[in-house]
């Protein structure tokens, strides 16, 4: 047990530095290991295998509604790049170049893909004549370059893993209609995968993507009252289209423009795992997403029989993502580990739990401890893991509820951001200035304006002039 000790004393309790905590976790979980690039990072088997689990349920989801699968190029060249005023200027200080190839200097430079906007308008533009052609409904899984200034495991680095969606349609409307469709696809996978439950809402003018008509996003709230946007999905209008003149003839054989949306989710919502569902002992992943949803761990195992009684456990578990712990440490040491690494459930099973014909059902989050008899362990563990994973979605919605707060005046919503971290529910005028001034006065900055309205008041919180809109505000990631 001293050995066990020692692995949960290396974490750094939440309450004492939740970001030293946040980084000790992604550490010792080894999710995470830093790479000899500054800024980025090398994803362990164990942060990479989560990553492969959002990929391949989110995949799903996308091809349910149509979506299709393609990958574009790594570089863009710099006059494709150009072509977007907006996009370009949003992009530019965090944009990557190639300047040479082998021994001889570009003719022209190549950007190192944030984001793939340009090379799909460039793509579109080629196969789009007619509106047989329509609707295209596209994504792709990828790595991109933002050369960031500070950099955090998960959160933000130069170089990330995402899926990035790209559609093009007929009318406004199917473009609308789409981009909220992939937002509240986003939104389900989180509560549902994830036990993430999100704020849905549009981003303010100021907030909203470079280059797009309309933003739209999720937002989750951190244990430390910190907000996360998880995901976001973008209504490009016919900006691109006409940038690129990306036109196709309607069924009155006359030329129109099409309607864009770009939509994506990254490796930054593990970030939100961490630090919705974690705890001082390490990780604590939902059932649902979990890699390995339950480690069964011999006690005794030197003694007869007992690690096959936990080898046919393991084998019983039909449809379940089991391991099974032989190693030669201490039984306080593996769950230590299984702890620190999150698995859900535990399986405990030695000499007299053998003579009982049962085993020790052990559940991450709570530490409950439930016995059951061998013969039921199957059926028992997918309803522990159920009941698991609504409890924990229950228990980050309630923190959430917990921690939005609402302000009318100007005094009393920065004596809120001050000292009640969370989200802050205030209505707003519209006019940038009063939103800037909440950032320079607070560092507090709109999250968004929710679909679900609320009328806190009839004035703007800073100005005091007539709202026109409430607004998520929060300190955030």
């Amino acid at each position: 047990m001293a050995q066990a000790k020692k692995l949960v004393e290396a974490i750094t309790p939440m309450e004492e530095d939740f970001s030293r905590w946040y980084t000790d976790v992604v550490k010792k979980a080894e999710l995470i290991e830093y790479s000899s690039v500054k800024g980025c990072m090398i994803l362990r088997p164990n942060g990479y295998a989560i990553w492969e689990n959002v990929q391949k349920e989110l995949d799903r989801m996308f091809k349910e509604t149509g979506v299709e699968n393609v990958y574009m190029p790594m570089f863009i060249p710099e006059s494709l790049l150009q072509k977007e005023k907006d996009h370009v200027e949003g992009f530019a200080p965090e944009v990557a170049w190639v300047t040479q190839g082998g021994l001889e200097p570009l003719a022209e430079r190549l950007c190192v893909r944030p984001t793939s906007e340009t090379l799909f308008c460039d793509f579109y533009s080629n196969i789009i004549q007619s509106y047989r052609d329509l609707p295209k409904l596209y994504n792709q899984w990828c790595s991109v370059v933002r050369w960031e200034k500070t950099t955090r495991p998960f959160l933000r680095s130069t170089e990330f893993l995402w899926q990035e969606g790209h559609t093009a349609h007929a009318t406004a409307e199917d473009a609308e209609e789409r981009t909220i469709q992939m937002l509240d696809i986003y939104a389900e996978f989180c509560e549902k995968f994830l036990a993430i439950p999100m704020v849905k809402g549009k981003k303010t003018d100021k907030e909203k993507f470079a280059g797009a008509e309309s933003t739209y996003t999720i937002e989750a709230l951190m244990h430390d009252g910190k907000a996360l946007q998880s995901g976001t999905s973008h209504n490009f209008g016919d900006g691109f289209a006409k940038a690129f003149d990306i036109q196709y003839t309607d069924k009155e054989n006359k030329l129109q423009y099409v309607h864009q949306t770009s939509w994506g989710l990254s490796t930054r919502i593990i970030g939100a795992i961490i630090m919705v569902h974690g705890d001082d002992s390490g990780l604590v992943l939902p059932p649902m997403i979990a890699p390995v949803q339950v480690m069964v761990v011999p006690i005794a195992q030197h003694k007869e029989g007992v690690l096959e009684a936990a080898a046919k456990i393991k084998a019983g578990l039909a449809g379940v993502r089991v391991a099974l712990d032989d190693s030669d440490k201490s039984p306080g040491w593996k769950f230590s580990e299984q702890e620190i690494r999150g698995i859900p459930l535990r399986i405990e099973i030695g000499p007299k739990d053998m003579e009982a014909g049962q085993a020790v059902i052990v559940r991450r989050d709570t530490r409950e401890k439930i016995t059951v008899s061998l013969d039921s362990i199957a059926a028992k563990t997918l309803e522990v893991m159920e009941t698991m994973q609504n409890e924990m979605l229950e228990r980050a919605r309630k923190h959430r509820d917990e921690h939005t707060f609402s302000a009318v005046t100007y005094e009393e919503f920065k004596d809120t951001i001050a000292n009640r971290p969370g989200f802050v529910k205030a209505m707003w005028c519209g006019e940038e200035t009063c939103e800037l001034k909440i950032k320079e006065d607070t560092t507090a900055t709109s999250r968004c304006m929710p679909f679900e309205e609320e009328n806190i008041s009839d004035t703007c919180v800073c100005c005091g002039k007539p709202a026109k809109t409430m607004v998520y505000w929060g300190k955030a990631y």
